[in-house]
């Protein structure tokens, strides 16, 4: 492709007045500068690291990028009590793998459910009673005050509001921040530092362009910006710099932050806002929730699926949803987030036009009778 590709180089300055950057070779330790037409940030994110007491400690590691993973498997085969900080899902996979593999774990959240930006109560519930099943000392409503080793240096004490917890490893998984230092004051941002573009990956400024986790994304729930640091937003953006670079353009249709999880045979999928997140997104919403088999109850075997639907009062527009099986549902995850990016109802979801095959289906999918729920919902609460 003809790039030229520096790795192990460190961008020390942008000045986008001038249209330079500095730049310092890590390895030999040789300081230049460049310039641009166009410049693309892509500039990630990194974890966030509380001021806390201990947090120092060589016990206490991160996990974001391939390094850190690799520190943590190596580091993990001769330590028996493990703690992880934050309920989120690198928190959670981590908690499942490490449960799996024989370690006593202790899961800390200062929340009071786990993966509470992609599922409501009825699903965590019952998550967390699974993960308590499996050995898993599930402490919410704790927030860390902080670390405190042994004169060995070989234990680490976690101290929360609610009690303190010895590990031989802790790992932080409390969220990202955008890497956005660089170019703070030069280009818009919201609140936290992400970087606000436009549909075609522009910033403010027409010749810097952005993608990734140091960005916004354009939320198609409450259609504003919104800071979701997922890979899927990532790839689709960095597409999208490259073909509104070179031609022809094309827009960015934005994202309903759809996710997956598998967790001890349970397959989850969630899209869009919850009754959680809604309030916060400027939402008023109502919601439904149905349990149903997946296909006829005349079939060998089977399995329920747990659901739940969220839509717009007034407009009755669908805005998330949230499905939890031992069956695999999580494609249905995809077809709700077509249809919130699509603006559909639930009057459309109730009647949309799904194959019928019964070592699948039912001659009404579980999505056309969650719907048809919403409505029945809607019915009643007009007839009062």
């Amino acid at each position: 492709m003809g790039a030229n590709v520096n790795m192990q180089h460190d961008v020390t300055n942008i000045d986008t007045a001038t249209k330079t950057v500095s730049v310092k070779n890590l390895v030999t330790g040789e300081e230049f500068q460049d310039t641009y037409d166009k410049l693309v940030l892509t500039i990630g994110s990194w974890p966030i690291i509380p001021p806390i007491d201990g947090i120092q400690s060589k016990n206490v590691l991160l996990c974001k990028n391939y390094n850190q993973a690799k520190e943590i498997i190596a580091r993990k085969d001769d330590k028996k009590k493990i703690v992880v900080v934050g309920g989120g899902y690198i928190g959670i996979e981590l908690v499942e793998a490490f449960a799996n593999d024989g370690k006593e774990v202790t899961l800390v959240d200062g929340l009071d459910r786990i993966l509470n930006k992609y599922l409501d109560s009825e699903f965590t519930d019952i998550l967390e009673d699974d993960l308590r099943a499996h050995g898993v000392k599930v402490q919410l409503n704790e927030m860390v005050k902080g670390f405190k080793d042994n004169e060995a240096g070989d234990i680490t004490t976690v101290v929360t509001t609610g009690g303190e917890y010895e590990a031989e490893m802790v790992i932080l998984c409390v969220g990202f921040r955008p890497n956005t230092d660089l170019v703070k004051g030069q280009v818009d941002m919201m609140k936290n530092g992400a970087i606000i573009v436009n549909d075609y990956m522009q910033t403010s400024l027409p010749d810097v362009y952005a993608a990734g986790d140091s960005c916004a994304v354009n939320y198609n729930p409450n259609d504003g910006h919104a800071y979701i640091p997922l890979a899927t937003n990532a790839v689709r953006m960095g597409l999208l710099v490259g073909k509104n670079i070179n031609g022809p353009k094309m827009k960015y249709r934005g994202t309903q932050s759809t996710s997956g999880l598998y967790l001890n045979g349970f397959t989850i999928g969630s899209t869009g806002v919850n009754d959680a997140s809604a309030e916060a997104f400027g939402l008023e919403t109502r919601s439904v929730v149905l349990e149903d088999f997946y296909r006829p109850e005349f079939m060998p075997s089977n399995e329920k699926v747990l659901m739940k639907l969220v839509y717009e009062v007034g407009t009755n527009r669908i805005v998330g949803g949230q499905l939890m099986s031992k069956y695999d549902i999580t494609q249905s995850a995809n077809t709700l987030s077509l249809a919130i990016q699509n603006k559909m109802t639930i009057e459309d979801l109730a009647l949309v036009d799904f194959f019928f095959q019964p070592h699948f289906d039912r001659p009404w999918n579980y999505l056309n009778l969650l719907a048809q729920k919403a409505l029945e919902q809607e019915a009643e609460l007009a007839a009062k």
